[in-house]
């Protein structure tokens, strides 16, 4: 790479392609050369090296260890959305996902979520924090709201273990069938930042999804918080009629938007809004 690049924005795009180059070339958890070693490489000089290295830290694609130097960070995960017609099938997301129980209880609704679940705010919800964990690293915290009256027994392994809205729709009877869910950027707080093992303020993407049962009745109000650095949804948007075909059935865990009843083929409803509509 040439010294005299004009520009110091491009300068910087050019480093940064190159150091691009190097990581597309390696695996994730694979050491690249030092920050000198750059330099010299590129012929450039330390800070101009270090501003598109922090932009690639930033973004999630190298990770800093202090003492250790710097390594290709591991792969986001990748949720895909898919339009078919009118409706929005999910696969799958990547990665073996789990959960562990951070608090689990039974209270009243209040008035911000009672008028989200169209329910009085002295009705009972049940409410659930949980650690997402994709191949034992955590993702994401979920904070889930559920009518109390249509899970009764609801226990603590059904939140650990399998799919919730299989255990919703076996055990409890709930059918789940549309969710209308946003997605905006965040950044997450300290208490946040040491569950997800980030650091304070790194950037985030904050779900908030109302999900409605065969009837149209609200059933569960989740608001999700999942790494930036980790976490990634890529849309496929359909141009023209396809062929129909057999919808795919798939177990496993989608993140953001849920499963349960969506990957047998009913429809989800897709919002863009920066906020969670209160009712189908």
């Amino acid at each position: 790479m040439k010294a005299d690049v004009p520009g110091t924005v491009l300068k910087r795009e050019r480093v940064r392609d190159a150091v691009l180059e190097l990581i597309e070339s390696r695996r994730p958890g694979d050491a690249i050369p030092s920050e000198r070693a750059l330099c010299a490489l590129l012929g450039v000089s330390r800070p101009t090296l270090r501003a598109a290295v922090d932009e690639l830290v930033a973004a999630g694609l190298l990770v800093r260890e202090h003492g250790r130097g710097m390594f290709v960070a591991p792969e986001k995960i990748t949720q895909e959305l898919v339009s078919a017609d009118l409706a929005l099938s999910v696969p799958q997301a990547a990665g073996t996902w789990s959960s562990r129980l951070l608090e689990f209880t039974t209270l009243q609704a209040g008035a911000r979520v009672g008028r989200k679940l169209r329910m009085s705010p002295a009705d009972e919800i049940v409410y659930v924090a949980r650690l997402r964990l994709v191949d034992g690293a955590p993702m994401a915290i979920e904070h889930l709201h559920i009518r109390a009256a249509l899970v009764p027994g609801l226990s603590a392994q059904e939140l650990e273990d399998g799919d919730l809205y299989e255990h919703l729709r076996h055990t409890h009877g709930v059918h789940v069938r549309e969710a209308v869910q946003a997605i905006e950027p965040t950044v997450v707080t300290r208490a946040e930042a040491q569950l997800l093992e980030v650091p304070e303020l790194s950037p985030a993407l904050l779900f908030e999804r109302l999900t409605s049962d065969t009837a149209g009745l609200p059933v569960e109000y989740v608001h999700s918080l999942y790494r930036g650095d980790r976490y990634r949804i890529v849309s496929r948007l359909a141009l023209g009629p396809a062929a129909a075909t057999a919808p795919l059935v798939r177990d496993g865990h989608h993140p953001g938007i849920p499963p349960g009843d969506f990957a047998h083929g009913d429809p989800i409803a897709s919002s863009t809004r920066g906020d969670i509509q209160a009712g189908p």
